[in-house]
């Protein structure tokens, strides 16, 4: 039980924090038609001041491109992590099963500590060359000036950080709510893939 707890709590909160870093991240294409009129995009030239924005812009996007990192690294973790559960059941005595799962969780943990800072490092060294060259390329100094003042918006900021919040609350009603809908379509898939490839069908995983 205490496996399962945590893999379930690893894949939510890895689904979770995709939804908002994409959110975060999306804001650098979607911001500026929020702000600005609808006009043909041309590439523009760079300039001093273009570049101090963007890195303005770039510094208030950090958080979001850590947490894409962070969300990079424990979507292959999470897949290991429901790889080895499924195993814990079939090959471990149940008498071990917590002290294992322990284990495991120990093993994620140190993958992760040690992966995402080297692929959060690497984001972020990459992102001036990158997104920061696409958004000199695509914006005037004013247009740069607005998403800058925007992102730096109390209420802005606010809202993102309560946006993993807001769709936790939501994401928690609907698997609550739709639960006793899914399980059973879930575990009569898991039976017919399993038939598929020669197995009994009889020992399918149901989401706890």
């Amino acid at each position: 039980m205490f496996f399962v707890t945590f893999a379930g709590k690893l894949k939510r909160d890895t689904r979770l924090k995709s939804v908002m870093h994409k959110k975060l991240l999306h804001s650098f294409v979607l911001v500026p038609f929020l702000l600005l009129p609808a006009v043909a995009v041309h590439a523009q030239q760079s300039t001093p001041g273009k570049k101090a924005l963007v890195s303005r812009i770039l510094k208030l996007q950090q958080p979001g491109i850590e947490g894409m990192s962070r969300t990079m690294v424990e979507g292959p973790a999470s897949q290991l992590l429901a790889r080895a559960g499924s195993e814990l059941g079939e090959r471990v005595a149940a008498d071990k099963r917590d002290a294992v799962g322990k284990e495991i969780q120990a093993d994620v943990k140190k993958f992760l500590d040690e992966t995402v800072p080297l692929v959060s490092n690497r984001a972020i060294a990459l992102a001036p060359s990158t997104i920061g060259s696409y958004l000199e390329e695509k914006f005037n100094e004013d247009e740069l000036k607005q998403i800058a003042v925007f992102l730096e918006s109390p209420a802005v900021n606010k809202y993102q950080r309560l946006s993993g919040e807001m769709q936790n609350i939501l994401v928690e009603k609907v698997l609550t709510d739709m639960r006793s809908v899914v399980d059973p379509k879930v575990a009569a898939l898991a039976q017919t893939l399993t038939k598929r490839v020669g197995g009994s069908g009889t020992n399918a995983p149901v989401s706890k």
